[in-house]
């Protein structure tokens, strides 16, 4: 891999806030570079040239893991050395107070995906989220987890990208409205309804379309929809009558059985409102009988599950969107099964008379 390829790789993984542990650093003889050490200073760790800076623990550990790294492979004093501005910068760093544990869960940071192209100028999502949310919490909707990450990468491929242009999208469950950014800026969706049940949720929807530029824009909006209520009037500042949407999108929405009822209950209501419509469902398979439940709800009302097989892209050979592989990530799509008609039946009879 070429220097800036290893230097873009890196970029990447540290916007994305990355676990240092799996970051791709560059090999040892690029990073030894003056240049290159002034560079990562510049694009990396420079409060004065960076627009969505990663938390500042953070940094602390990703600097502190490249000065080991550089450490290691200095054999000259005289020739080795680690940069005045790396120097400097860390040595802030590890001034600033220790923030609390409950501080550290309920911080927002600034989180930049990019889209796993090879290119220095792939687009990419910038959104304010709280990293350390846990799955099994009540505030899920505050970060963009690994499902809406693996159903983003199959959407901006080839293979996934029909599935959105042109099309009207509502998102159920939006959390930080990754993918439905991503299907408005990027994709080519005629119109996007980004929906979540809480409010608050919602409104962090709409900072985060202002940070990637799409406040006001004609083609997203946000609006709240709670499972399992009856959607009465409109959605999305009152065209919901008129819209007619062809793709239901949902990341990480099934991991609670307790609400599996309301959310097959809502799909119902939407597949009636809209003929035609599908749903791509992604999921993460952390319990597989909560999983089934939400299939086999399915099935029994009427709805078609098909399970896609999309290659999976391994750890070590993700270059955006990055997420870990060690649990299966599976992608559903949901149409309505065609009904059988009973040629024996009343109604069959009276048509036929």
């Amino acid at each position: 891999m070429e220097t800036t390829q290893q230097i873009e790789l890196f970029r990447r993984q540290y916007f994305q806030l990355v676990d240092p542990k799996q970051l791709h650093f560059p090999h040892t003889d690029v990073l030894k570079l003056p240049q290159v050490q002034e560079d990562l200073y510049s694009r990396f760790f420079s409060e004065s040239k960076i627009s969505f800076l990663p938390p500042a623990r953070y940094r602390f550990r990703v600097l502190k893991a490249l000065i080991d790294v550089l450490q290691e492979a200095f054999h000259d004093p005289e020739e080795d050395e680690i940069s005045d501005s790396l120097t400097a910068c860390f040595a802030d760093l590890v001034a600033q107070p220790p923030m609390s544990d409950i501080d550290l869960a309920q911080q927002k940071s600034y989180v930049t995906y990019t889209t796993p192209i090879q290119s220095s100028e792939a687009p990419s999502i910038t959104t304010l989220e709280a990293r350390s949310v846990l799955a099994s919490s009540g505030n899920t909707g505050a970060r963009t987890w690994e499902a809406a990450l693996r159903l983003g990468g199959y959407l901006f491929s080839d293979a996934g990208r029909h599935h959105v242009a042109g099309k009207n999208i509502l998102e159920l469950g939006a959390g930080t409205g990754f993918l439905s950014i991503l299907c408005a800026k990027y994709l080519d969706a005629r119109f996007v309804l980004a929906t979540d049940g809480s409010g608050e949720v919602v409104d962090s929807i709409q900072s985060n379309l202002y940070l990637n530029g799409l406040e006001g824009a004609g083609n997203i909006q946000a609006d709240v929809l709670k499972w399992g209520h009856a959607i009465v009037g409109g959605m999305g500042e009152g065209q919901e009558e008129a819209r007619h949407y062809m793709l239901i999108l949902g990341a990480d929405i099934t991991y609670d059985e307790a609400s599996i009822p309301a959310l097959v209950s809502t799909l119902q209501e939407l597949f009636m409102r809209h003929e035609g419509i599908k749903a791509l469902i992604s999921a993460t398979l952390r319990n597989e009988d909560t999983l089934k439940t939400f299939t086999d709800a399915c099935s029994s009302n009427g709805f078609h599950v098909e399970r896609l097989q999309i290659p999976l892209v391994k750890e070590e050979n993700q270059i955006g969107f990055f997420f870990p592989t060690s649990t299966p990530i599976l992608i559903f799509m949901i149409t309505r099964r065609e009904m059988e008609v009973d040629p024996w039946s009343a109604s069959s009879a009276s048509e036929s008379s």
